[in-house]
């Protein structure tokens, strides 16, 4: 591609495919440890029933981590099932090779949209008699049963039949001949702030509720229909809350959802964001420092300029509110966190150089950032922060 206007003439042979090979670390990227996703799947099915299954939830690219590299290593901790949001989350897993079953947790409701579904093997939820009669016409149009999985709302208010018409109107789809009913399953509100002990939270209310519509529409006698209640913060409350199977995520990332949940758990975080160091400058006392110079220089202070910024999915309220390791020592972030750097003081560190790598998100000696830790900082919940990481910044599995 000729994009360089002038007379001259250059020989690039000796520097071939510079154009392309940009080193995916060269400035900031997310690692990703698969085995850590493994073993913590592993650890989380161990607190199952053999007969309770295990739905990794994979959506918004693994949280973050690489939809693939999660399924993958989920699947061999013992998940038997996946679920994603979107149609496009779906499709993407299957053309990479991932034959599990996979839900759609999100709401389709056009035809094509659900022809697609069922042309790759994708289970639509299906939150309204509407949609559950589409989907018997696509199979009959196939001459095949679709396979869904049906929502009740039981207090969360989003998606799902409502819960006083789904009795009458489980009826009338038992009564359709070209589709499967994989599943039925609801959604907790707030099972990572609710007291579970207290009969009266809205918690265990929802699973009450959940459990008397199972009674009325008689589904304990089809043990083929997996009934699904529980999220991360469900699974780990009790074992009522399990059914059939549980729905995972930020659990088997890592993190606990509450701190009020099983400390006795030893989940590994799988997620590790660095950053080089692009410029290192001295300021004399009294210097502001980036957009609005909020923040004034007390003292001759040393500044670290870092790769990364609200751009990458650093939040930019973040600002002078958190830290970055190298070996083992932490660092105060300045100033106002720009689009694609951020500054770091790194006032009496003879170690730090240009091109040397610190670590915003993970662990390195006994030194621990968190997502929860941004989350706080940021008046935020943990699955936020890890959700917003962007495209640009490369994920690479390490083991």
């Amino acid at each position: 591609m000729q994009i360089r206007q002038t007379n001259q003439r250059f020989n690039f042979d000796k520097y071939p495919n510079f154009d392309r090979d940009v080193d995916p670390k060269q400035r900031a990227w997310i690692e990703v440890n698969g085995e850590a996703i493994e073993k913590n799947v592993r650890q989380l099915r161990s607190k199952l029933s053999r007969s309770c299954q295990f739905m990794a939830v994979v959506k918004a690219d693994g949280y973050g981590h690489d939809a693939k590299v999660v399924s993958d290593y989920a699947i061999k901790g013992g998940a038997s099932e996946l679920g994603v949001a979107t149609l496009k989350e779906g499709i993407k897993l299957r053309s990479s090779g991932v034959n599990k079953p996979i839900l759609v947790l999100g709401n389709l409701y056009t035809k094509k949209d659900l022809i697609i579904a069922f042309k790759n093997d994708l289970m639509p939820t299906i939150s309204s008699l509407r949609e559950c009669l589409i989907c018997n016409n696509i199979g009959k149009e196939f001459g095949l049963k679709f396979s869904l999985h049906l929502k009740v709302d039981t207090g969360m208010s989003r998606l799902g039949f409502e819960s006083d018409k789904f009795i009458q109107e489980f009826e009338k789809i038992k009564s359709f001949e070209n589709i499967l009913i994989k599943g039925i399953y609801s959604h907790l509100s707030s099972a990572d702030e609710d007291n579970s002990l207290d009969p009266k939270s809205s918690t265990q209310l929802q699973r009450l509720k959940f459990r008397q519509l199972l009674k009325q529409i008689n589904v304990d006698s089809n043990n083929n229909i997996k009934i699904h209640l529980a999220n991360s913060a469900g699974m780990l409350l009790n074992k009522n809350f399990h059914f059939n199977m549980v729905r995972v995520g930020l659990s088997m990332y890592g993190y606990s959802p509450s701190a009020k949940i099983d400390k006795n758990l030893s989940l590994k975080p799988a997620l590790f964001l660095k950053v080089k160091v692009a410029f290192i400058r001295v300021i004399d006392k009294g210097v502001r420092v980036s957009y609005g110079g909020k923040f004034v220089s007390s003292r001759k202070t040393k500044l670290a300029v870092l790769s990364i910024g609200y751009a990458d999915g650093v939040p930019r309220n973040l600002s002078g509110k958190i830290k970055v390791i190298f070996k083992n020592k932490l660092y105060p972030q300045v100033g106002s966190i720009t689009m694609d750097q951020m500054m770091v003081d790194i006032t009496g560190s003879d170690e730090i150089k240009v091109g040397s790598t610190m670590v915003l998100l993970g662990s390195e000696g006994d030194k621990t950032i968190s997502p929860i830790d941004w989350a706080r900082e940021s008046n935020t919940i943990p699955w936020e922060i890890l959700c917003s990481f962007k495209n640009r910044l490369p994920r690479i599995q390490v083991d």
